[in-house]
């Protein structure tokens, strides 16, 4: 383990990560029509880069990829690019 990351008494108390897999700009009469069943086209394609935040800091990017196995279905992040976090978030 990272001297760093051990060190810290702050090291085992959970953060929450966003992934950003794109975005949508519809129009405010678009918005309010919105219901079930309604396609909301975003600005990436499905083999985009996602990226990952910390609030609003940017601190990697990765590959959405499927879990197999017991958690077949579910989605991960495969990090492709990592931010320096040493000097803090």
């Amino acid at each position: 383990m990272d001297e760093l990351a051990s060190s810290s008494p702050f090291a085992q108390v959970p953060i929450e990560i966003t992934i950003s897999v794109g975005r949508a700009r519809p129009k405010v009469q678009e918005l309010l029509r919105l219901g079930k069943d309604t396609v909301l086209a975003l600005d990436r394609r499905v083999d985009d880069p996602v990226e990952l935040y910390v609030g609003d800091r940017l601190i990697a990017r990765g590959e959405l990829t499927e879990l197999e196995g017991d958690k077949a279905g579910q989605l991960a992040v495969r990090l492709t690019e990592v931010a320096n976090l040493k000097s803090g978030l």
